[in-house]
C-alpha cells in the first residue's frame, strides 16, 4: 500500500511541473485540460525527498484523492476523434503557483480548467478564466467568492443560498399551512442564512410562508410556545455550527413527545457526530446536498476496483468527486469544444444529477455572474443512518 501511494505522489509531482497526465497521439485537434488540486508538494518533499515516512499527512490527503480519482477517470474515458492533453498542477505550490502560471502564460492555451480549490486560488482562477474565456469548473468550493459577471464559472457544490432556496421551495409545496420556524443565533453565517430566507420568502412582495424566526440564546425553550399539537411543526436549523445543531436536535427530540416535529438542517449537518447517536430513536432529520452516490453503479465499481488493486484501500468522497468531474467535463469538452457553456446540462450522468442555472445577482444584468448546480437531494438521518428522503 505504501509503495503505491508513494509512487502516486511521485507521479503527481512530475505532472505538477507540467508533464502530461494523458496524451493521445497528436493526429487530431488537441484539447487541453488543466486540473488544480491542493497537493502541498513543496511542504511534503524536501530536495526531492519525501518527508513523512510511510504516511500521507492529513492536510494533503483530500487533494491527492481528488487527483487519484481524476487519474482513474482519464484511464477509463473513451474520447473518439479527440486528443486530450491533461496537466495536473499543485494549487499550493510555493514558486510555480497560480499567479506564476498566469503571468508566464503557461495556461493561455488551456481549453478547460478544473479546480478543487477555494479562497484565493478560486478567485485567481476565476478571474483568469473570465479574462481568457475559458470554462472553469469548481467541484468542491460551496461559495461564489464574491465573483460577479463571470459567465465561465461553473459551481458544482451549490452555495448556501441555493440550499435555502431548495428548502423554501420544498416547504411551499408540502408544508404551506404548517407551523414553520427558523431557529438561528448571533453570528455572520446565521445572519446570512436568515437574510436568505427572508429575501426568498418575500421575493414576490409578500411572505409566501408564515415563517417565524426564533433566536437562540441559552436554549430553545421559547420554541415550545409556538408549537401546535394539531399540525406539523417544521423547524429549520439556520446555522452551520455543530454545537448549535446538537442543542437544537436535543430540544426538537424532546418536543416530539407532544408535538409532531420535523427538523431540517444545513448541508454540513451530516458530518456532526450528535446525529449518529442511538438515543434519538426513530427521529429523522432532513438536510440537502448536491452529492448523493449509493456507489453501486458501474463507474463506482470501476473506481473501487482500481483503488483496491493499486492502493489496497477504498476511494474517498474526494476520489469520487475527482473521477466524476473529470469524466463529465472532459467528455463534454470533446463533444462541444466551441460551445461548451451552452451545453452544461447536456453532460451525461456519472454519479449525481446536475441542473446548471445562470445566477444573476443584479436582475437587470444581461451577463450571468456564474452558473450553479441547482439540483439538490433531500437526505434523511434516521437511527444513525443516512438515506435519500424522497
Amino acid at each position: 500500500m505504501i509503495k503505491s501511494i508513494t509512487f502516486s505522489l511521485f507521479f503527481i509531482c512530475l505532472c505538477s511541473k507540467g508533464s502530461n497526465a494523458q496524451v493521445i497521439a497528436p493526429l487530431l485537434k488537441t484539447y487541453r485540460v488543466a486540473i488544480f488540486s491542493p497537493l502541498y508538494l513543496d511542504s511534503i518533499f524536501t530536495n526531492g525527498n519525501y518527508r513523512h515516512g510511510k504516511t500521507i499527512p492529513k492536510f494533503a490527503q483530500p487533494g491527492l484523492h481528488f487527483v487519484q480519482g481524476a487519474q482513474v477517470a482519464l484511464d477509463s474515458m473513451m474520447l473518439p476523434n479527440t486528443n486530450t492533453e491533461v496537466n495536473i498542477y499543485d494549487s499550493k505550490a510555493y514558486l510555480q503557483n497560480i499567479p506564476w502560471l498566469i503571468s508566464t502564460h503557461k495556461l493561455d492555451s488551456t481549453d478547460l480548467i478544473i479546480g478543487a480549490v477555494k479562497d484565493a486560488e478560486f478567485i485567481q482562477l476565476a478571474a483568469f478564466a473570465k479574462e481568457k474565456n475559458i470554462p472553469f469548473i469548481s467541484p468542491v468550493f460551496p461559495n461564489d467568492g464574491g465573483i460577479t459577471s463571470n459567465p465561465f464559472l461553473v459551481i458544482l457544490n451549490s452555495t448556501l443560498k441555493a440550499h435555502c432556496e431548495a428548502i423554501h421551495t420544498y416547504l411551499v409545496q408540502n408544508h404551506g399551512t404548517d407551523r414553520i420556524f427558523l431557529a438561528t443565533s448571533a453570528g455572520n453565517q446565521e445572519r446570512k442564512i436568515a437574510g436568505y430566507f427572508k429575501a426568498i420568502n418575500e421575493s414576490e412582495g409578500k411572505p409566501l410562508l408564515n415563517l417565524r424566526e426564533i433566536n437562540y440564546k441559552d436554549n430553545f425553550s421559547t420554541l415550545i410556545n409556538g408549537l401546535d399539537s394539531t399540525r406539523n411543526n417544521i423547524i429549520i436549523g439556520g446555522s452551520l455550527s455543530e454545537s448549535f445543531s446538537a442543542d437544537l436536535l436535543r430540544a426538537a427530540y424532546g418536543f416530539r413527545k407532544n408535538y409532531p416535529v420535523q427538523l431540517i438542517g444545513m448541508p454540513n449537518w451530516d458530518g456532526f457526530s450528535e446525529f449518529r447517536k442511538s438515543v434519538y430513536k426513530d427521529f429523522s432529520v432532513l438536510y440537502t446536498t448536491p452529492f448523493s452516490n449509493p456507489k453501486a453503479d458501474s463507474y463506482s465499481r470501476k473506481l473501487q476496483d482500481v483503488y483496491l488493486r493499486k492502493y489496497k484501500s477504498s476511494p474517498t468522497d474526494m476520489s469520487y468527486r475527482g473521477f466524476e468531474t473529470v469524466y463529465m467535463f472532459a467528455t463534454l469538452l470533446s463533444r462541444f469544444p466551441y460551445d461548451f457553456m451552452s451545453h452544461l446540462n447536456d453532460s451525461f450522468k456519472v454519479f449525481n444529477d446536475y441542473n446548471f442555472k445562470p445566477v444573476f445577482t443584479n436582475k437587470k444584468s444581461i451577463l450571468p455572474d456564474y452558473f450553479e448546480n441547482r439540483h439538490l437531494y433531500f437526505m434523511k438521518i434516521l437511527n444513525g443512518n443516512i438515506s435519500r428522503a424522497f
